[in-house]
């Protein structure tokens, strides 16, 4: 299919504009989340999120509205993993893998009552570009201009809760609203991307980029500027190349982030 062809079809132009806009979202927040060794939230709301796509199913929610259903409870998680951390009792891994096992084993069972792993659950897994419409495109665009907006409005206090919070707290900041926003923007974005690049593959999309970016950036705004590019460029590459190749999208979005990964580490190395 030529690329033109491509371009012509409305699944594509959704799947584009809403993937691009995703990748934006995800190599954003990856830099604050990897920066403050807490990149695995993503994997803990992703595991989540499976268990509330499950219970949506079994209560017979309508394909076009169980991002919606699953969305309070993936935010419920979200500020329990926070809360937790909190406590000084409960390292951040832990509380992560605590809400991580709850939401698959829940999940396991809703889906054993609703009678087994149906073609529903498996495209919320692994992804299904199809199921982009046009709801998910307008939630997108509204997803990325809040946590952007958020992003340039409060960067100062965000800067300096991620590199170090105490500090953060002696000038002022209000480090435990600054955590909740960013553990709430990843509970939306997780749950938006599941239809890109699946349940399974969210946690890939919010580190790599970042990763991949901090290799060879020389400051925390380049680092995310390259971030950016780099999600959005593996998104757009990884779509093509999965329609071309007849591939799954969202394992070949994942892999195109991981070779941005290889290069820039690559890059790194002759630097040094």
């Amino acid at each position: 299919m030529a690329f033109l062809e491509m371009l012509g079809y409305g699944f594509i132009q959704r799947a584009l504009l809403a993937g691009t806009l995703i990748g934006l979202l995800c190599s954003v927040l990856g830099v604050f989340l990897v920066l403050r060794r807490f990149s695995l939230i993503g994997d803990g709301l992703a595991h989540f999120t499976f268990g509330s796509v499950a219970l949506a199913l079994l209560l017979r929610v309508s394909p076009e509205h169980v991002t919606l259903a699953a969305l309070p409870f993936v935010l419920i998680a979200a500020v329990a993993i926070l809360r937790l951390t909190e406590t000084k009792r409960i390292a951040g891994d832990a509380a992560i893998g605590i809400i991580s096992a709850l939401g698959i084993a829940g999940g396991v069972i809703l889906a054993s009552l609703a009678g087994g792993f149906n073609v529903d659950l498996f495209s919320y897994l692994f992804g299904n570009i199809l199921s982009i419409d046009s709801g998910d495109v307008l939630l997108s665009l509204f997803l990325c201009g809040v946590v952007l907006l958020t992003v340039l409005l409060f960067y100062r206090d965000i800067f300096a809760v991620t590199f170090d919070e105490d500090l953060a707290k002696v000038t002022g900041v209000n480090a435990r609203a600054v955590n909740l926003v960013l553990v709430l923007l990843t509970a939306l974005t997780v749950v938006l991307a599941m239809k890109l690049v699946g349940i399974m593959l969210i946690s890939a999309l919010l580190i790599l980029p970042s990763v991949a970016a901090l290799q060879v950036a020389r400051s925390f705004f380049s680092a995310l500027l390259l971030s950016a590019g780099i999600g959005t460029l593996a998104v757009v590459g990884g779509i093509f190349s999965s329609i071309t190749l007849n591939l799954p999208t969202g394992a070949t979005i994942i892999v195109a982030c991981f070779l941005a990964f290889v290069v820039t580490a690559f890059l790194r190395k002759l630097r040094s």
